[in-house]
Order: C-alpha cells, then sequence, then structure tokens
C-alpha cells in the first residue's frame, strides 16, 4: 500500500470508537459463556492504542463471559480520565436507583447480548418489559447483539418502549445474503423511523454478507445519521488476525464519502451516547 493512501487515512479531532471491551483473564467466567479471553485487555492498553490512531473517545461493552459482573468495566471507566463511557450486562430485574448509579460512574447503557443462544430470553416478559421501561426513563440505551433473524421481535419491542436501540456489527444478517434478509430490512425500517442506531463493526464477525455493501444500504436509509463505527477491540476470538489500522482501513472502504464517515466518528457517537467535550 502506499504511504499516500495510508496518509489520506486521518480521523477528524474527536473521533469515536463505539464499540470495544477490556478483559482480565483471573475474573471469573460464567458456565454458559460462547467465547472467553485468550488475554488481558486492560484500559490503559485500549487508551494508548486509541490515541495512537487519532481516537479521542472509546465505548466499551461488557463482555458476556463475565455476566452480570461489570466490575472490570466500572473500573476502566473510573481509570480512563473521561474518554470512555461503557454498556453493561444487567439482570432484568435491576431496579431504577441500581441502575441510576451504574449511569454515574459512565455507563449509557445496557447490553443484550443474546447471540449463539438455543433460545433468546422473552423481550415481552414483564421483568424485561419493566427493564425497557427503566432504561428509558434513565435515557439510557439498548444495545443489542443478536443473530439477524431473531432481531426483528426484539428491536420492535424495544422501539416500541421508546428506548434507544443500537445493534451491534451491522446487524448480523443471516447467510451471504444477508442484505435482502428478513432481519435486515427490519433494521433499516427502524433506522428511518429515527430512534435506533447500528455499528459498522466487526466484518470478520459477518457470516457471508459484504461489509460495504451492508453499509452501503444503512447510510443510505439514513444518510449516514444512523450508523456509528467500531473495532471491537480487542478481537475476541480473532486477537491474531485484526488489527486496528484493518478496522480503520475497512471504515474508508465502507465509507468512501468524506462527510458522511466523519460525522459517523463524531456527532452520530456524540448523539448516541453524550461523547464530546
Amino acid at each position: 500500500m502506499h504511504s499516500a493512501a495510508t496518509d489520506s487515512r486521518i480521523l477528524p479531532p474527536g473521533s469515536a470508537d463505539c464499540h470495544a471491551h477490556v478483559i482480565k483473564t483471573d475474573r471469573p467466567l460464567v458456565s454458559d459463556r460462547h467465547s472467553q479471553p485468550a488475554a488481558d485487555a486492560l484500559v490503559e492498553d485500549y487508551l494508548h492504542t486509541l490515541t495512537a490512531n487519532g481516537v479521542m473517545y472509546g465505548l466499551l461493552t461488557a463482555p458476556s463471559f463475565y455476566g452480570t459482573n461489570n466490575d472490570v468495566l466500572l473500573d476502566a471507566l473510573k481509570r480512563s480520565g473521561g474518554r470512555l463511557r461503557g454498556t453493561a450486562i444487567v439482570e432484568p430485574e435491576i431496579g431504577e436507583a441500581a441502575l441510576a448509579s451504574l449511569q454515574a460512574e459512565g455507563v449509557c447503557g445496557i447490553r443484550l447480548n443474546w447471540v449463539k443462544r438455543a433460545a433468546i430470553p422473552d423481550i415481552q416478559s414483564r421483568e424485561y418489559q419493566g427493564l425497557l421501561a427503566k432504561v428509558k426513563n434513565l435515557g439510557l440505551h439498548v444495545e443489542v447483539y443478536l443473530e439477524g433473524e431473531h432481531l426483528p421481535p426484539v428491536l420492535a419491542a424495544i422501539n416500541a418502549s421508546g428506548a434507544r436501540a443500537v445493534i451491534d456489527h451491522f446487524g448480523n444478517p443471516e447467510g451471504a445474503d444477508g442484505i435482502h434478509s428478513e432481519g435486515f430490512r427490519a433494521l433499516l425500517a427502524a433506522l428511518d423511523a429515527g430512534n435506533t442506531w447500528v455499528k459498522l463493526s466487526a466484518p470478520f464477525r459477518l457470516r457471508g454478507s459484504a461489509a460495504p455493501a451492508l453499509a452501503a444500504e444503512i447510510i443510505k436509509q439514513s444518510n449516514g445519521e444512523r450508523a456509528l463505527w467500531a473495532t471491537d477491540w480487542p478481537w475476541v476470538g480473532h486477537e491474531e488476525k485484526v488489527t486496528y489500522s484493518q478496522c480503520i482501513a475497512s471504515l474508508f472502504e465502507c465509507v468512501p464519502d468524506a462527510e458522511i464517515r466523519n460525522r459517523i466518528l463524531t456527532k452520530n457517537a456524540y448523539e448516541a451516547f453524550g461523547f464530546g467535550p
């Protein structure tokens, strides 16, 4: 690759990486996990990586393998000097005061990591309907990682509650023809309605669909106003295959328009997560 091409991949001041994990391998892991950490990924390492790549802010996402123990996440937020915010995994019965306490420590949303499950929880249950109401009351968002084929009813329930929805990894559509799938079409309709965002992240986790094609549809549907960029650092399960510079290169491939790309990196992230000076 020519140096000129590399030099052109400069990110605008105040850019945000909207999905990453901090990990400590000495912490207990839940038994029903679908992944596990290979090595520590410390907040100091992440902040150094952000700075080295011209990124100001980061959103830390609670990894599923700790269950509802958010201690590693909260410690990282405390040590981040205001550069990081977080999404926590909680029990649906959590009280609003406990959620507000997490919010005071830098948590801006909750995560439903329901991928690779034999059966997903019932979002229409009393417990989850109550959780969505608490999230909306506090102005938090609901981050969802789920196979695209299971996404429509979950997304519909979040949208109906009035809470903001943030969908991981391009909506994780099914198969190579995922761009035409029911789940991806439901995601596009939600973007059009205006209270849902989607992360252009982790193309290496897609199940055959082409990230640039998915990104083009997402951008066309919302004029780029509901798209976010993220790296999924430190790429659990793919640690040796992915680099931060590759994640930046993927963004430039997926979003060739500089004005839209810069909006994704700054204004969209600020609107979704409250970043900014």
